[in-house]
């Protein structure tokens, strides 16, 4: 198991740690895949907010990744997992006094918050699916995904494994597999489905080739690809949305889960059934499903405050 391409001080400072881990500690094959998955996550993100060495993370870095976690949609026990690796790669730096501090130090484990989900307005969907530049190759993909985030509602990690033959064009539809493997089969609309084609015929088809003999060879058919020619990260389409979110000058903190998130309650508000949205959405329990009609009737309710003659905010 190899480290990504990164900075050359992060990347040597994970080669210690794992092979300290192998070594001296004597993980489990099993467990080292884990901690490897987990670590080099951690390691893109911060490489991503500017890090140039692990050892110049903060505690409010290490609370930012795992809000990114929470809002990509791990479940609590992949948290406490990754929690629990990234505790350990500190504590090994100061150990190894490849660091001076200990940002996990007294650092309760996280948990999710138990506020409503964020929702865009249609307006606010719009003005992000707008954002990327469509002259350029990135734009063109980013357009595809934020589309398809947005027709289909599935998770982050439901989209960067679809692949081309999940995609049944001569029936609007794409087959997603879920949590737990389990498959569902969600309409896609026309435009997001042109933007797909596009993206494929004018820029996927021309990227670099990526290593063969794995999941990244040419033979691969993910739809959606880095511009090395590897796996999209969950990271990496988060940290997308950011960006195109700010550009938008969308005041809302959004990540991947945010269009899942309006895609359910936009779908609620025009009328769907539940039942219907629930199957989208692939949710095993339909209490699950009904948080988005608390949302809907917090729409409702903030209209009337604002428009009914005795409402709230009613002039």
């Amino acid at each position: 198991m190899s480290v990504p391409e990164m900075n050359r001080k992060i990347s040597s400072q994970l080669e210690l740690f794992f092979e300290f881990m192998k070594f001296e500690k004597g993980l489990a094959d099993n467990s080292l895949v884990s901690y490897h998955n987990d670590l080099n996550r951690y390691a893109e993100f911060m490489e991503s907010e500017g890090k140039t060495g692990l050892n110049e993370v903060s505690r409010a870095d290490v609370r930012n990744y795992f809000r990114a976690l929470f809002d990509l949609g791990l479940k609590q026990s992949s948290i406490a997992r990754n929690f629990s690796a990234v505790k350990n790669l500190h504590r090994f730096l100061v150990f190894r006094k490849m660091s001076e501090f200990d940002p996990t130090a007294n650092l309760d484990r996280p948990r999710p918050s138990k506020k409503l989900p964020v929702v865009l307005t249609r307006d606010e969907v719009e003005r992000l699916i707008m954002a990327p530049d469509t002259s350029s190759e990135l734009g063109i993909r980013d357009r595809a995904i934020i589309e398809t985030l947005y027709a289909t509602g599935v998770r982050v990690s439901e989209l960067v494994n679809l692949r081309k033959r999940d995609l049944i064009k001569s029936e609007n539809v794409i087959r997603v597999f879920g949590k737990g493997s389990k498959e569902r089969i969600i309409p896609i609309g026309e435009v997001a489905l042109e933007w797909i084609d596009r993206y494929d015929s004018s820029v996927r088809s021309k990227t670099g080739q990526p290593r063969a003999g794995t999941d990244k060879s040419p033979g691969s058919d993910l739809i959606f690809l880095n511009f090395r020619g590897g796996r999209l990260s969950r990271i990496s389409v988060w940290r997308m949305l950011r960006k195109y979110s700010k550009e938008a000058d969308i005041k809302k903190e959004i990540h991947p889960h945010t269009l899942r998130h309006t895609f359910a309650t936009h779908l609620l508000e025009g009328g769907a059934d539940i039942r219907a949205v629930q199957e989208m959405l692939g949710h095993s329990d339909i209490g699950t499903t009904q948080v988005y009609l608390h949302l809907d009737r917090s729409y409702l309710k903030e209209v009337l405050d604002k428009f009914h003659p005795r409402g709230k905010y009613a002039s």
